[in-house]
């Protein structure tokens, strides 16, 4: 008897001390991109084929900053609609509100890219060569 009142005693102390603190667990979130990059194209066109590099050496460059997105316009034919999408590939960059600032349509060099983000997002460094042929 003795042992049970000492056990229920002990469990009241050791309750007592932990009374009113709560543990909140805040779910990990990533954060909102500031820049989305959205890639509208083919799996089966060229051009579209060449961008699927730059884009994902854009997603490592920029991190959590920018969010890079494809979209075969022939299997979401409802993006390709509306995004307005004239000829493929189309790139449509939208800010953190998701207000478009940007479009490209065809291939779009990388140095092209990072030069329109680090001037969206204030950035500076040395100015990255364009590789896009001049017409």
């Amino acid at each position: 008897m003795r042992k049970i009142i000492l056990a229920v005693c002990l469990l009241l102390f050791i309750g007592t001390m932990f009374a009113g603190e709560e543990v909140i667990k805040k779910p990990v979130t990533k954060p909102k991109p500031l820049v989305t990059f959205i890639e509208l194209g083919s799996v089966n066109c060229i051009p579209c084929k060449m961008m699927k590099p730059v884009m994902e050496e854009i997603e490592k460059e920029y991190g959590d900053t920018i969010s890079v997105v494809f979209y075969d316009v022939n299997k979401n034919r409802q993006m390709a609609s509306k995004y307005k999408i004239k000829l493929i590939p189309t790139q449509v960059f939208l800010d953190k509100n998701g207000k478009e600032f940007h479009r490209h349509e065809g291939f779009y060099p990388k140095a092209d890219i990072m030069n329109l983000v680090d001037k969206h997002l204030g950035i500076k460094r040395v100015k990255q060569e364009s590789t896009e042929v001049k017409k």
